[in-house]
This record gives structure tokens, sequence and C-alpha cells, in this order.
């Protein structure tokens, strides 16, 4: 993970969380687990993200991405949660807004749920544990497009 020192940079490349117009990348975080939310959260906001909300089941994902004003410009979405799962909260963010930009964050073992998760609108995937090369990679693809 980059680190600071001394308030400069480590890298000369400009953070991937921050739009050309100089303000961040908005994310919302949604998983049970508080190690993946707190990892994620470190990951987002080290590059320039803000993170402008986490939960902790499909149910609060919902609600929370129905409150963000302005809406999140991508949403992690744990597959298997309590109270809601994340296949059927991905349904009902797309139902409330359909250009929404969701990745689902799974552990291995769960590619025929990931694969039902695309066809259903999401726009990518993240394997746990996580890497964070590859989160990283793989939300910055997404929000490009």
């Amino acid at each position: 993970m980059m680190v600071k020192t001394d308030g400069l940079p480590l890298s000369d490349n400009p953070p991937q969380g921050v739009k050309p117009d100089g303000t961040p990348y908005r994310v919302l975080i949604v998983d049970d687990s508080m190690f993946v939310v707190k990892q994620m959260t470190q990951i987002f906001t080290s590059e320039g993200f803000e993170v402008a909300g986490t939960a902790g089941d499909g149910a609060q994902g919902l609600a929370l991405y129905k409150q963000l004003s302005p809406k999140p410009d991508v949403v992690t979405l744990d597959i298997t949660m309590p109270i809601m799962d994340g296949v059927t909260a991905l349904e009902k963010i797309l139902e409330f807004d359909k250009e929404a930009k969701v990745i689902m964050a799974s552990a291995l073992g769960k590619e025929d749920v990931v694969k039902k998760s695309l066809l259903m609108g999401a726009k990518g995937y993240i394997i746990k544990p996580l890497d964070r090369k590859k989160v990283l990679e793989r939300v910055v693809q997404v929000i490009s497009r």
C-alpha cells in the first residue's frame, strides 16, 4: 500500500480515484465482513477515492444507494451476506438505477453466481482475498466505461 511521507505521495502518478475535474470518484462498499470493508476503504482512500458509505448487508446497501446524492460512481457488492444477498441487492439497485455500476465481490468457488450477476448487469467482479492492484484495476476499468 502506498504511504505518504511528510504529505508527499510516493508516486508521481496522479491518484486513480480522482476525476479529471479534481473531484474524487465516490464508492459504496457493501460487505458483511468488517475486515473487508476496512481493507477496501484503505485501498480506495489511498488512491483518492471517496468512500460515500458502507453497509453490512444488501438491504442496507440498497437503502443507502437510494439515499446517497450524488449517487456513487461505483458499488462493490459482496455476494454472500445476511438479510439480503448480493444478487438480490444487485437486482434491486439496477431496478432503481439502470445505470448503476456494480462490481461483485466473491470468494473463489462462486463462479456460477458471479456469471449470473454479470448477466444481470454487474459490470465486473473482484475475487477475495483482495489484491490491492486487482481491485483498483477493476474499479478504474468499470468507472472509465
